[in-house]
């Protein structure tokens, strides 16, 4: 209980102040090495490189599933893909689940979005078969409070648009002609224009989410950004490995995932995404100016991060699916101005995207959750190194999507789909996939950093296998099991010493 309590008071002495602003920025689709302070030797970032001497950098995170609704799914709630089972972009995610927006709330503040969040509605609270929420995964998160909405349609913007004269589809076709059109008028300029303009207004503290969709496909950079980076410059991706999986044989056929394989195609490709990267990096540059010459920058905590990563060629594919780690590795960048003695850090230690939702709780003084998977990173955030950390990164993917359509509650399931899924655990050494049939792959990383060297070792391999089940074990889920009902009240399980082998 004493232990406890010093936590309880480390915390407050830590988070002790007024409410601050919160700026929540997901750049989707974006990869954990296209940062200049990451050390790209093509792509600048300045304004991220900015705000990475402003706070902590994480360089080894990762998200916990692909695609986007799935991705965003752990992000927001803290849970691994296992508990939340949003699998697909159409899943819907449990209205019971707890979410930053929800804990904002608590928190004093009326969380307002500017973007999207891909979180399909709970049919068990929808009153009607035909409520058009069904029909989408685009939903709103619970909790937040819509001011722009930019989802997939970003309709806003294309009206926008067509009332300045120009002729644009909506959609995907609209971001495919970005590049014909100054970047001022890009989706993610329409985005920060409309936030700073919010910002003036407020008058109390701010929780905002800023959700771009930049740089998620198609590859057509905004503006001069289209320009920015020379083609010929580009480096040749990852090769596919001669000796491959099934399912990677199988994701070289599907169309636009397979990568170009004419070198000039794929040089122009990188040139684009490098070009959004640029752009949405200038756009984060322009919230962190609007904060700072409102004297507002030194009280406000940034956080920005990925909901995926992107394949960008490597293994011959493009978007985000499978097991390798460029569809998983993201950046995550948090700056707390009330942790001075951190900035400029780059913490190396695995951290997942899971890890988020507690850091916040923290960083908002509000209680642990019983459902979130993560750890709080506020240990890192105070320039320390936490007693216990994990020594590797988890993330799955679940692949039904691609074999069966939509259909509503009460259709018919193929039980052997319960069998498209993966897992994966991504040591400092090694990456052991184990798929849900039964079958495993394992990469020795300290050999070959691009996943293509197998380990020969089957004691190895075993190793990790082991490793990965007793962590899936103590991540089983359930809100209430570190709780008893007893006669006086409820309470925890009594603190008795652990085993010597547990403590």
């Amino acid at each position: 209980m004493c232990a406890a309590m010093d936590e309880a008071e480390r915390r407050w002495n830590v988070c002790q102040s007024v409410l601050m602003h919160v700026v929540f920025v997901t750049l989707d689709q974006f990869r954990a090495d296209a940062l200049s302070c990451a050390g790209h030797e093509v792509v600048k970032t300045p304004n991220l490189d900015r705000l990475s001497r402003r706070g902590v950098r994480f360089a080894n995170h990762f998200s916990q599933a692909a695609p986007c609704a799935p991705g965003r799914a752990s992000l927001y709630t803290g849970m691994y893909q296992m508990h939340h089972r949003v699998v697909a972009n159409g899943s819907p995610l449990e209205h019971r689940f707890d979410n930053i927006a929800r804990a904002a709330k608590r928190a004093g503040y009326a969380p307002a979005l500017f973007g999207y969040t891909d979180q399909g509605i709970d049919p068990s609270i929808v009153e009607s078969a035909d409520d058009p929420r069904l029909d989408s995964y685009e939903g709103l998160l619970p909790g937040f409070e819509m001011v722009v909405e930019l989802d997939g349609r970003q309709q806003e913007w294309v009206d926008w648009l067509r009332d300045l004269g120009f002729d644009v589809e909506s959609g995907i076709a609209g971001l495919a002609t970005e590049s014909e059109r100054p970047a001022a008028l890009s989706v993610s300029a329409y985005l920060v224009d409309h936030l700073i303009a919010w910002l003036d207004e407020q008058h109390g503290d701010v929780f905002v989410h800023a959700s771009f969709i930049r740089p998620h496909p198609p590859y057509s950079a905004a503006g001069e950004f289209a320009s920015m980076y020379d083609p010929a410059e580009m480096s040749p991706p990852i090769a596919p490995s001669e000796d491959r999986h099934g399912l990677h044989d199988i994701a070289l056929t599907l169309p636009g995932i397979a990568a170009p394989t004419g070198e000039a195609e794929m040089q122009a490709l990188k040139a684009q995404y490098f070009g959004m990267i640029s752009e949405v990096d200038a756009q984060v540059g322009r919230i962190l100016d609007a904060l700072d010459e409102r004297g507002e920058l030194d009280n406000t905590i940034v956080i920005v991060t990925s909901d995926h990563g992107e394949q960008l060629g490597d293994h011959g594919l493009l978007e985000k699916l499978g097991y390798f780690e460029q569809s998983y590795r993201i950046p995550l960048i948090i700056s707390d101005p009330r942790m001075a003695g951190a900035h400029g850090t780059v913490v190396e230690a695995f951290t997942e995207a899971v890890d988020v939702m507690p850091t916040l709780l923290d960083l908002l003084q509000l209680p642990p959750s019983s459902q979130c998977d993560g750890e709080s990173l506020l240990p890192f955030l105070e320039g320390k190194q936490p007693k216990k950390w994990r020594d590797a990164a988890h993330y799955e993917w679940d692949w039904r999507y691609l074999l069966v359509g939509p259909h509503r509650i009460g259709g018919e399931v193929n039980p052997a789909l319960r069998k498209c899924n993966l897992a994966v655990l991504r040591s400092s050494t090694h990456a052991l996939v184990a798929f849900g049939d039964g079958e495993t792959l394992c990469f020795n990383l300290s050999i070959d950093p691009t996943w293509r060297t197998k380990e020969t070792d089957p004691v190895v391999e075993a190793k990790l296998l082991r490793e990965m089940l007793s962590s899936r074990s103590q991540f089983l889920g359930g809100t209430f099991t570190d709780l008893l009902l007893a006669p006086d009240r409820p309470g925890r399980w009594p603190e008795l010493p652990l085993p010597g082998h547990l403590d």
